[in-house]
């Protein structure tokens, strides 16, 4: 059983302010009926964890995952009763998707499939982009996929789910919070004709996120179907490194059409790049291919290439594992300017070397989503 944990600022500062304010919300959602009418979800200890931040409260409810589409109601029923304290659009409920101890499988062979959360309207397809860890371009990389499938004619949005180190603000300038639609509805940003939301846009870049996961989760979830995306063939998020909570509850709520895998070519890259292709498989995510990051350095001044991380590495995992390899992408300056001065080579540099090889990895990964061919209307067409 879950106990409430105490309602805390962005600082951990428990203000008399804080306290009474966790006392409202508690007592709000004790008039929540639980799953079947018995007791509510405060006695039955379905709240895991209550956060507040910016005068917004962020809370998850933990459920049976083989019951969450139907629990919508009560999810809504919360978030309706903590909105009436902190006002409406300053209330965030999502539901965790947890087994309950009696249901725990004993093998790991033996446990469930995961159970996904329902499309998100007007998005056709979902795609990760994904690393086992840190530091490999992944960012880069997926705003430069992004804008390559634009420019493939595909209707395009990126997400930057990489909530504690926000990326895509700086790769593509922008700053600045959302407009509301509607009071609750956030309107993305927009560069290069891409739609995008980050958790950079609400908070300034300085500030440290020190959040616990389900904040993390209703914050992902509030940015993925709160948000008028309009109508999209590929929303792609830039997914936060490595392979913990966040990133497997979103592989199990989130219903994506694939992952794409980014390592450089160094055995310890590909190490962790292995167990974000495990991670997929076990929760049923088709992985779309792996892309070589800083697969080689060619120096602007002779033209001379140096395998600095290795060679080849990243496309003989891809063979060992039988997915698809996507392509490399060279260690260049030019890619490293773009990216700093918020102008991806991709949209500022269309016809170079280096937005030819993301292009080419786009039309990889429309090959491996089953699009097909290239389409020559921006209309991914669904099999």
């Amino acid at each position: 059983m879950n106990r409430i944990l105490p309602l805390t600022n962005s600082n951990h500062i428990m203000s008399s302010d804080t306290q009474a304010l966790n006392r409202a919300v508690v007592d709000a959602l004790k008039r929540v009926a639980a799953p079947g009418g018995r007791g509510n979800i405060v006695s039955r200890g379905l709240i895991s964890d209550v956060v507040t931040r910016d005068g917004k409260v962020y809370l998850s409810i933990s459920v049976d995952p083989a019951e969450a589409r139907g629990l919508e109601p009560m999810r809504e029923a919360a978030e309706r009763a903590v909105a009436g304290i902190v006002g409406a659009g300053n209330a965030v409920v999502s539901l965790t998707a947890e087994k309950p101890a009696s249901q725990q499988a004993p093998q790991a062979t033996q446990q469930p499939r995961p159970q996904r959360g329902g499309a998100v309207p007007g998005i056709d397809r979902i795609i990760a982009v994904a690393s086992g860890k840190g530091g490999v371009g992944k960012s880069t990389t997926a705003v430069n996929l992004a804008l390559a499938l634009q420019a493939l004619g595909v209707r395009v949005g990126l997400l930057d789910a990489d909530i504690y180190g926000p990326s895509q603000p700086r790769l593509l300038g922008l700053k600045g919070k959302p407009e509301l639609a509607g009071g609750k509805i956030m309107k993305p940003h927009e560069k290069f004709g891409l739609k995008v939301m980050s958790i950079g846009f609400l908070v300034e870049e300085d500030t440290p996120m020190i959040w616990r996961g389900p904040m993390v989760i209703s914050a992902l979830t509030q940015m993925l179907r709160e948000v008028a995306w309009g109508d999209l063939d590929v929303l792609v998020v830039d997914m936060p490194p490595g392979t913990g909570d966040a990133q497997l509850t979103m592989a199990q709520q989130v219903p994506l059409a694939g992952a794409v895998i980014v390592s450089t070519p160094q055995d310890l890259a590909l190490i962790d790049a292995r167990k974000g292709i495990n991670m997929f498989r076990r929760v049923e995510v088709p992985i779309l291919g792996i892309i070589e990051n800083m697969s080689y350095f060619l120096c602007p001044s002779c033209g001379t290439r140096s395998d600095i991380f290795g060679t080849g590495g990243a496309h003989q995992e891809a063979e060992r594992l039988g997915v698809p390899f996507l392509g490399g992408v060279p260690l260049h300056m030019d890619i490293r300017e773009s990216s700093d001065s918020g102008l991806p080579c991709v949209a500022t540099d269309p016809e170079g070397s280096h937005a030819t090889i993301y292009k080419d990895i786009a039309a990889g990964v429309l090959a491996a989503l089953g699009a097909g061919a290239v389409p020559q209307a921006p209309k991914i067409v669904m099999e």
